[in-house]
């Protein structure tokens, strides 16, 4: 069932795809800091026999295409004025997804938010709340997982879309969710988004795809190659594929524990794992660049937030300065984690229901060794020259945000490993 809201009936009836790194380790950072101390309608033609109430008071209006069909729109979207080009965004309401309609919107863009009847952690938010959330875009419920009913709720419109903006990912990083989100679900919204006239596809992948050993790591090179392929055999079809490094969120964790008198934990010497991490906002600026910026046609998009790169030694070191502390560090030996994942690979030879357990564990493992940063193809090195960086936003002041405010709206929840 799909459910799409706008305000404007008579346009209705107009012609016509990030870190990972706390998610582990934060969590199972938080127990080696409390065990050393203490000892995250259908689309509908309005029918007035329908028993159906909605509230439309705070959705904008969706402007039907300056083409009639979805044939006529094979000149350039990017000759028109944002209020005539349609975006649709799926994944509206994830992290960084809810950030990216909020910027478009403010750009002038038209935008039709494709959201989970039930969205947020665990489902947990209501129709209502979602609407509150995306206000300014077009809503519209349906489910990415099933193309059939993407493709119709879409079509509902009776607009072409423009532009399809993808910030899906799994929200485990669980093998069979990887795959049906990360490749299956964003395939199914540029096959869905092309047959309503889509001609750009801006994907929001991450940097650590450069050394995939993971399932949604590969998951979402299988989509980028087709997303790739698709623009070789379509010369009238674009795409911008975005890979940040670290958010900030993946990053904070431990502040509140370090401000609460606990250390600073560590995997080896502090400095296995770099990162120039960028704000969910400037992530969605840079995003909403990608929609009509011709320089970042049919490119991969490395993207860091300003400044240099930080090892975790570094961060934990501009929080004690912020916190006025002595720094406390606590080296966690990576071999501890080597353990854990070679007794899972084991358990689940006799227990195949553990493979997530297992893929879990090599998640942590990998974020606790690897740099988020660009992988330099001539020395087979993370570069952090390499890595470009956009924005404003620093993690020292995400940090001071943090010790003021706490964590609120920063929850891991379901990406929580442990």
């Amino acid at each position: 069932m799909s459910l799409c809201f706008s305000l404007n009936v008579s346009t209705l009836n107009s012609p016509k795809y990030h870190s990972h790194k706390a998610h582990f380790s934060s969590q199972f950072i938080n127990q080696i800091q409390v065990n050393s101390l203490s000892h995250s309608l259908p689309s509908f033609t309005l029918n007035s026999s329908l028993p159906f109430k909605f509230s439309v008071k705070r959705i904008n209006p969706i402007r039907a295409s300056t083409a009639t069909s979805v044939e006529a729109t094979q000149f350039s979207f990017r000759n028109k004025n944002p209020k005539d080009i349609n975006i649709a965004v799926v994944g509206s309401t994830g992290y960084i997804g809810k950030f990216v309609v909020k910027e478009l919107i403010n750009r002038g863009f038209n935008v039709i938010a494709v959201a989970r009847e039930k969205s947020g952690i665990k489902g947990k938010n209501s129709k209502e709340e979602t609407l509150n959330q995306l206000q300014g875009a077009n809503v519209c419920f349906s489910d990415v997982t099933k193309l059939e009913t993407l493709e119709k709720s879409l079509n509902g419109f009776g607009v072409s879309v423009d532009v399809v903006v993808s910030c899906l990912a799994s929200r485990t990083g669980g093998v069979k969710d990887s795959w049906k989100i990360d490749y299956e679900a964003t395939k199914n919204s540029l096959v869905a988004g092309k047959k309503n006239g889509a001609k750009h596809f801006v994907l929001l992948s991450a940097i650590c795809v450069q050394k995939p050993l993971l399932e949604f790591q590969r998951a979402k090179l299988k989509f980028e190659a087709e997303l790739i392929r698709e623009a070789e055999m379509d010369s009238g079809f674009t795409y911008s594929i975005v890979r940040p490094t670290a958010f900030f969120k993946s990053l904070g964790g431990q502040v509140e524990l370090v401000k609460d008198g606990k250390p600073y934990v560590m995997f080896g010497d502090g400095n296995l794992c770099a990162c120039k991490p960028i704000s969910e906002e400037d992530l969605a600026s840079f995003i909403a660049d990608c929609v009509l910026s011709e320089d970042k046609i049919n490119q991969i998009l490395p993207i860091g937030g300003p400044g240099k790169a930080l090892t975790p030694l570094e961060q934990g070191e501009i929080l004690f300065r912020l916190l006025g502390k002595k720094p406390n560090f606590l080296k966690v030996p990576i071999g501890i984690m080597d353990f854990a994942i070679g007794v899972l690979d084991f358990l689940v030879k006799i227990f195949p229901s553990m493979e997530d357990a297992a893929e879990f564990g090599k998640i942590g493992r990998y974020y606790a060794a690897e740099s988020m940063l660009v992988l330099d193809p001539d020395t087979g090195e993370y570069s952090a020259e390499r890595t470009p960086s956009y924005g404003e936003d620093t993690l020292e002041e995400f940090f001071e945000k943090v010790l003021r405010e706490g964590m609120a709206g920063q929850e891991l929840g379901e990406q929580a490993i442990f």
